[in-house]
């Protein structure tokens, strides 16, 4: 069941917009958020967009105590030609109620939700940077908020959309970076979370971040955490690496987060003619292709960054230095493609794309 009966109240103290140059990630936000709450009486009713503002919640709120909470993240993107664009979204609502499911939340209305993100974007339309490498950042959220302390399923949610302009993930160029191979803390299991975003798999990375910042490290590569032994994601990317002409990803095996940009970048890569595997790949395997010269390159995918070239990696006190640390071809090509096609600035033959209508 759903409520389809939007109502929109805008702000009537609009915010002072920032310098597009001086964007950061997640630190300012739009005029404008979304609100839907769901009971099990209603489903979810009462859609609005209200004056982004803070939100009360009771101290027993479930979401607190039992971090059943998921969310997503795209982008979107002004054109030159003065076009709002929106990369791939129905992937992101799609991926959302997958997360939504394993949580044991229900089911957000995809479509609906869609449409509601639209209409968002038409109000805060002029809060879409059309700076180079900026673009408006979109977080869709779900929390439970009955107030119970049992330990169940909450019976009452609200879903969320808040947006902020960010600045250009690369201020300085794509510079590739140095990762630490973590075989001590684990990120995920196949039949745990691994698959969801849901906040628990972020906070639960940090010691290990913590960690490898400590002795110079960009980010974590983390392993299976059965075997300690299959690489798994980089950070909170997906992972790619070209082996001796052929492109090798982790195989999505229950504990790896189906990544829109990784899924984008297969399809660019196979389009291309590059064999791709997706498939299981150890650390032995990887440093026994270094060894042999094979190693081509490394690099990480996903919305904030799209493309982050990896220069080195530390496993087990092993320095494998990939590419001179500089950026592969093959890695800027899809930066320079993926970029291009989500503003607008080359064909997107895969109808990718939804524009934003006024």
């Amino acid at each position: 069941m759903i409520d389809t009966g939007l109502r929109i109240e805008r702000s009537s103290n609009p915010k002072q917009k920032p310098d597009p140059e001086q964007l950061s990630f997640g630190k300012v936000f739009t005029d404008h958020m979304f609100v839907m709450d769901y009971t099990e009486e209603k489903g979810w009713h009462d859609p609005r967009i209200v004056p982004y503002g803070s939100i009360t919640l009771d101290p027993a709120a479930m979401v607190f105590h039992y971090g059943q909470t998921v969310f997503e993240g795209l982008k979107a993107y002004r054109t030159n030609d003065d076009r709002i664009l929106l990369f791939r979204p129905e992937k992101n609502i799609q991926r959302l109620n997958r997360s939504c499911h394993r949580i044991s939340i229900p089911q957000i209305p995809e479509e609906a939700a869609i449409d509601y993100l639209v209409k968002l974007l038409q109000v805060d339309r002029d809060w879409v940077p059309s700076a180079e490498g900026t673009s408006l950042y979109i977080r869709p959220f779900v929390f439970a908020n009955e107030i119970n302390l049992s330990a169940v399923p909450s019976t009452e949610y609200t879903f969320m959309i808040i947006l902020s302009p960010v600045g250009s993930y690369y201020k300085e160029g794509i510079q590739p970076v140095n990762i630490y191979v973590e075989d001590e803390f684990t990120r995920a299991v196949r039949g745990g979370t691994g698959t969801a975003k849901t906040g628990g798999n972020y906070s639960a990375s940090y010691i290990a971040q913590e960690k490898a910042a400590e002795k110079g490290y960009a980010q974590v590569m983390w392993l299976d955490g059965i075997e300690k032994k299959y690489i798994e994601e980089v950070g909170s990317m997906n992972v790619f690496f070209k082996i001796d002409g052929e492109i090798v990803t982790p195989i999505l095996n229950g504990s790896i987060l189906e990544g829109v940009t990784r899924m984008s970048i297969i399809e660019l890569l196979r389009d291309w003619g590059y064999p791709v595997a997706e498939r299981k790949i150890s650390m032995e395997e990887l440093f026994a292709a270094y060894e042999k010269g094979k190693l081509e390159e490394a690099f990480g995918t996903g919305t904030a960054a799209v493309v982050s070239p990896i220069g080195q990696l530390n496993w087990k006190e092993h320095q494998m230095v990939i590419n001179d640390k500089r950026i592969g071809e093959l890695s800027k090509k899809l930066y320079d493609t993926l970029t291009g096609i989500q503003r607008g600035q080359l064909p997107d033959p895969f109808n990718w794309n939804r524009e934003v209508n006024e």
